[in-house]
């Protein structure tokens, strides 16, 4: 969405997130496309040899003329189309690639190794693909891999599959094409000619839109790569996620808390005097050293936060096959960084968590935290019971406690993920997804924030009724250790096998028997009990310990249960009962 300052053709950007297993060959694919648009598309174009091909930094990009579908745009005037490909090397890189770019990816480009088929990282790639984009084409590549007997049915075979594999996916129906990015494999001579590029490019044509771009909010620009240039400066070069820019605005690079004025910008290797959401931009600053950003973000002063831990909404990945276990760390994924967290998960109490009708649909993500409500802690992520016929898990949130800070923007996407999971285990590594609601920036946040959260745990303790002292007073026991002190437990409430409520009066000699006052008084047929139960005790001889008397072992002990809970985060751990 440019416009030079010299002249008012426009071109679009669109941005395609080209995903793959490892080996799939997407950088090969990603370079057939370039040189086959430069070459092809552009003999009758007189700015195309001048415009280029700008193979950069794992973003290649290559221009087409404008398809009919795109011409009467409400108003735009475009004359060209670019395709910026934002090709994803590496697994880890991949993720933090894709998520921190997910607002601007505007189609995904699957790349599927035909003779392999679908592996596990095309299964994560698709499920990545699924929480950033609602547009995907998938390649079959290496077609010249197959015996060409046999080539247009191994296709199909592979065609029909993926379809099965995408039939329960937002990608339901999706065209698939096939092609052979660099016959005879990566050592083949430069000259040997891509198969299906054209047609490819044909394709990725028919599927473009006028992508919704919104120039309002702050800036928030993904640095792909930074460099000097004698005499103009330090150019940084990336695409804008949100927000737009303009020249001698001043900006932020928030992981070095520097702020600088852009001298110039430029796009498409033209001056421009501004730029917005989706455009790939080349940003002129002075005074910087290049070396200190290599990647990273670059925002409207003050606009990002650099947080020591988080609250988020958080849903379970379906195919991750562990359990999500509270104290357990992850790979936690957030704006453009990937960083290790300690994990707690919390949900609603009580009959707010029981399972939720079977039609019911998932909550909304980003749906406020709320610090008024009670919540309670959970040993693990509660899953719905699919098999019973309910639907979606219940509403849960996680907090998340970095190990180094991060800084990102709030409300964005979060994914957590086992990335030390073995590579070819045949494992689905991304376990949970969710929406950052609130950050903490303080270091201290564990005893400035935290105390504020009102998540509790709820303890059962139980004893047994010794003897009766009278009908308003019973002596506890092997409800408290010897050594705990008592005096905490003074006042609680606790209630008896047989029915009655009771109060906790204080200790009952050293070894950590207590006393019980009944307001109500016993029940007839309790006294009975215990009096049947408290035989006399054994008399022991000189200098022998007493023993402790044994209830019959045909009569019921009388159990005592006290039940309370306790505030996490409570630097005091009172116990609360309602």
């Amino acid at each position: 969405m440019s416009e030079s300052s010299n002249n008012h053709l426009k071109t679009l950007n669109f941005n395609v997130g080209v995903l793959g297993h490892v080996d799939s060959g997407k950088t090969s694919l990603a370079r057939a496309l370039s040189s086959t648009a430069s070459t092809a598309a552009f003999d009758k174009n007189p700015q195309s040899r001048e415009r280029g091909i700008t193979l950069d930094l794992g973003f290649s990009s290559f221009t087409v003329d404008l398809p009919e579908h795109l011409i009467e745009t409400e108003g735009q005037k475009y004359d060209s189309l670019q395709f910026t490909l934002v090709d994803c090397p590496g697994h880890a890189s991949l993720i933090r690639t894709i998520i921190g770019g997910a607002q601007i990816i505007d189609l995904m480009m699957l790349v599927v190794d035909v003779v392999k088929g679908v592996q596990t990282q095309t299964a994560e790639c698709l499920l990545i693909g699924e929480l950033t984009c609602h547009c995907l084409v998938v390649v079959l590549n290496k077609t010249d891999m197959l015996p060409a007997n046999k080539r247009q049915s191994a296709v199909e075979k592979m065609t029909k599959r993926l379809h099965k594999t995408l039939e329960h996916t937002r990608f339901k129906d999706c065209p698939v094409i096939a092609v052979a990015a660099k016959p005879g494999g990566p050592e083949a001579a430069d000259t040997v000619e891509p198969q299906g590029v054209p047609e490819l490019i044909e394709l990725l044509k028919s599927q473009t839109y006028l992508p919704h771009r919104d120039p309002g909010g702050a800036l928030l620009l993904a640095v792909d790569h930074c460099f000097s240039i004698r005499g103009q400066g330090t150019v940084m070069t990336g695409t804008i996620l949100q927000g737009s820019l303009a020249v001698n605005d001043t900006v932020e690079i928030p992981a070095l808390k520097v702020t600088k004025k852009v001298k110039s910008v430029q796009m498409f290797r033209k001056p421009v005097t501004g730029a917005m959401q989706g455009d790939r931009v080349g940003v002129c600053v002075t005074q910087f050293d290049p070396k200190l950003l290599e990647r990273g973000v670059v925002c409207t002063p003050g606009s990002l936060h650099t947080l020591h831990a988080a609250l988020i909404s958080v849903r379970k990945i379906g195919y991750f096959k562990g359990t999500l276990a509270t104290r357990a760390k992850f790979h936690i994924t957030v704006g453009h960084e990937t960083v290790m967290a300690k994990v707690a998960f919390l949900g609603l109490p009580g009959p707010e968590t029981a399972e939720p009708p079977a039609d019911s649909q998932p909550c909304p993500m980003d749906t406020p935290f709320s610090f008024e409500r009670e919540y309670v802690h959970q040993d693990e992520y509660v899953v719905g019971l699919k098999e019973a016929g309910a639907g979606a898990d219940p509403e849960q949130w996680a907090l998340l406690e970095f190990e180094r800070p991060v800084t990102c923007p709030s409300l964005c996407l979060v994914i957590g993920s086992k990335l030390d999971t073995d590579i070819h285990a045949n494992a689905c590594r991304l376990a949970f997804q969710g929406r950052l609601l609130e950050g903490f920036e303080e270091k201290s946040y564990a005893e400035t924030s935290l105390p504020s959260l009102r998540i509790y745990k709820t303890k059962h303790k139980e004893g047994q009724v010794e003897r009766v002292t009278d009908d308003y007073t019973v002596i506890g026991r092997s409800l408290f250790k010897k050594e705990t002190n008592l005096q905490l437990f003074v006042g609680l409430k606790v209630k008896l096998s047989t029915g009655e409520a009771g109060i906790i009066e204080g200790g009952f000699g050293q070894s950590g028997k207590f006393k019980i006052r009944i307001p109500e008084g016993l029940k007839p047929e309790t006294k009975q009990l215990l009096s049947s139960s408290t035989k006399k005790k054994g008399k022991g001889g000189k200098g022998e310990p007493v023993k402790e008397e044994e209830p019959k072992t045909d009569s019921q002990p009388i159990n005592i249960h006290l039940r309370f809970k306790r505030y996490v985060f409570d630097p005091h751990k009172k116990m609360v009962q309602s």
